[in-house]
């Protein structure tokens, strides 16, 4: 059992490493470096949930291509990745910057959460409050005590 998962797990480590495609590569190994770097930065817009670096998808070949284009005609990491964001958004990033535009996406989790803390001690503290104050009326109470005292007959 364990050897499978073994090779399962080595199996998907060599999916990600085999993304990037030898033709791909730059022949400078800084270059190259830094293109690993900014293409592990960037989301694949297809995939959603993967960096370039390590989708499969054509579209994450061409972004990463366009990444090794870009850094051989000799921009910067950052002015490649406002390129990136100019002509994708900020969706591109896997790390949006927290801006006016992406404060729902930075703090909406964390909202919703304290919400639905206090709804759900809203709803508890009611809850408590409605079974204290609930009174028996004099037969209820009467009824009650007799069959408590019928239970005690039997067990006896």
């Amino acid at each position: 059992m364990r050897v499978i998962i073994l090779a399962a797990m080595l199996a998907l480590a060599a999916t990600a490493a085999l993304a990037v495609d030898p033709g791909e590569r730059l022949a400078d190994p800084s270059l190259e470096a830094r293109a690993r770097t900014l293409s592990g930065e960037l989301r694949c817009l297809v995939c959603q949930n993967q960096s370039i670096d390590d989708s499969n998808a054509d579209l994450a070949h061409d972004l990463r291509v366009l990444i090794r284009e870009r850094l051989t005609a000799g921009d910067s990491d950052p002015q490649v990745l406002q390129f990136m964001v100019r002509r994708y958004g900020d969706f591109i990033l896997l790390r949006p910057p927290v801006q006016a535009d992406t404060y729902v996406l930075w703090f909406g989790p964390f909202a919703l959460f304290l919400i639905g803390g206090a709804g759900l001690f809203y709803q508890l503290r009611k809850r408590r409050r409605s079974v204290s104050e609930t009174e028996l009326t004099p037969e209820a109470e009467q009824r009650a005590t007799a069959l408590l005292n019928d239970d005690k007959d039997n067990q006896e």
